[in-house]
C-alpha cells in the first residue's frame, strides 16, 4: 500500500465567513463594504479594452504600485501589491520569517495567522489580550523571530495607540514588526510614517474595506525599500504575475478619487456609531471599535441564540467558537437601512425572549 499520504503538508485551515447565495439578505459576516466601488472603477470596467486580457499583466504592478504610492507620499520603491492583503502577508512570513525563535502575535486576532506559521512551519507563540481584549504591548518586549498584530486588531475592532506600537517597533529592532492595517481608514491614526524611522516596519492594508473591491482582492504593503525588494524577489521566484489586468487597472482607478473614498468611511463610521448606540440600549456591551464592524455581546442571550435567530431573518453575522470569545458577535456594518433592519428585530427578538 502507498504511503504517500504520509508525506502530505497538513494544517487545519482558515475557515472564511459564510457566503450565502440568497437573493435578499442582509450580509453582515465578512466586512464588506456596503457601498459600490468608486465612480471611476465602474467607468473604467465598462470602458476596459478586452484585447489586455489576452496578455500578460505587468509583473511589478507600475499602475497600481505608482498609484499607491502617490496617494500615500511614498516611493513606488515602498510599495509591494499583492492577491489581497492575505497574499500580501503570506509572502511577508515566507519572506521575513525565518528565525528560530517564534514569531509572536495576539490569541485573539485574525486566524490566518497560525495557518500561515504552521503551515512554512514557522515557529510561533501568542500571546493572550488582557480582560478588556487589548494587546498589552509589554508582552512583544521580549526576544522573538518576528512580530505580527492588527490595528485595529480582529475580531475585536480594538485600536491600538500609535505610541504604544511605536514602542513595541522600538523594542524589536532587529526582527520584522509587522502592523496589518485593513481596518485603519475607519478611525484609526496609521503606523505608514513610521516606515521612516524604523526601516525594519511593514504596513499593511487592503482594498478589500474602505474601498468597497473585496472581490478583486487588492492588498499591499508599505515599508523601507530594501524589505520591498526582497519581498519582489521571494515573489518573482515562482509567480511572476500575481495580479490580473482587471484588478491593475481598477484598483489604480480606486486610489484617485479621494474624495469618494473619504465619504464612504465616513458614512460607515457614522452608521457603526448610531449602530452602537442602539446595541446598547437592547442590552449589549461592547469595545470602542474602530474598525467598520461591532464585536458585541448580550447581558443575557448567548451569542449563539441570537446568530441562528438573526440567520432564520436572512440577517447573517459571524459567530466564533473559539472559547473566550464563543459568546460575541462580529457584526459588520452595513447601510444605515440594513442596521435598522437588523436593530429592528433585535428589539423584537429580545422581547419575546
Amino acid at each position: 500500500m502507498s504511503n504517500w499520504e504520509d508525506y502530505v503538508r497538513r494544517v487545519e485551515p482558515y475557515v472564511p465567513g459564510e457566503q450565502p447565495k440568497k437573493e435578499h439578505m442582509i450580509k453582515l459576516n465578512t466586512n464588506e463594504n456596503p457601498y459600490p466601488p468608486a465612480p471611476g472603477v465602474v467607468k473604467a470596467l465598462r470602458e476596459m479594452n478586452t484585447d489586455l486580457l489576452r496578455r500578460y499583466p505587468q509583473p511589478d504592478c507600475k499602475i497600481l504600485v505608482d498609484a499607491i504610492a502617490e496617494f500615500y507620499g511614498v516611493k513606488s520603491e515602498q510599495v509591494f501589491v499583492g492577491v489581497g492583503s492575505d497574499d500580501v502577508l503570506a509572502m511577508i512570513f515566507l519572506t521575513f520569517f525565518n528565525d528560530a525563535k517564534p514569531v509572536i502575535f495576539p490569541d485573539i486576532t485574525y486566524s490566518f495567522y497560525d495557518v500561515w506559521a504552521e503551515m512554512l512551519r514557522i515557529p510561533y507563540e501568542t500571546k493572550a489580550l488582557d480582560e478588556d481584549f487589548l494587546i498589552k504591548k509589554e508582552d512583544y518586549y521580549g526576544e522573538n523571530g518576528g512580530v505580527i498584530f492588527p490595528n485595529p486588531n480582529a475580531p475585536t475592532g480594538i485600536l491600538m495607540p500609535l505610541s504604544e506600537i511605536e514602542d513595541i517597533i522600538a523594542h524589536n529592532r532587529d526582527v520584522i514588526v509587522v502592523v496589518d492595517e485593513a481596518y485603519i481608514d475607519f478611525g484609526g491614526e496609521s503606523a505608514l510614517p513610521l516606515i521612516e524611522k524604523y526601516d525594519n516596519l511593514l504596513v499593511v492594508q487592503t482594498f478589500s474595506k474602505s474601498r468597497s473591491l473585496a472581490g478583486m482582492r487588492i492588498g499591499y504593503v508599505m515599508g523601507n525599500e530594501k524589505l520591498i525588494r526582497y519581498l519582489n524577489d521571494v515573489k518573482y521566484s515562482f509567480n511572476s504575475y500575481t495580479m490580473n489586468q482587471t484588478a491593475l487597472i481598477l484598483g489604480a482607478e480606486a486610489v484617485k478619487d479621494r474624495a469618494y473614498f473619504e465619504e464612504t468611511c465616513r458614512k460607515v463610521i457614522e452608521t457603526r456609531e448610531w449602530t452602537k448606540k442602539e446595541l446598547h440600549k437592547l442590552g449589549f456591551s461592547f469595545g470602542d471599535s474602530k474598525s467598520n464592524f461591532i464585536f458585541a455581546k448580550h447581558a443575557s442571550v448567548p451569542a449563539e441564540d441570537i446568530f441562528e435567530a438573526l440567520k432564520k431573518e436572512d440577517i447573517y453575522v459571524r459567530h466564533f467558537s473559539k472559547e473566550r470569545i464563543s459568546n460575541y458577535l462580529r457584526i459588520s456594518i452595513g447601510t444605515k437601512e440594513e442596521m435598522q433592519t437588523m436593530i429592528g428585530f433585535l428589539q423584537n427578538f429580545l422581547a419575546e425572549g
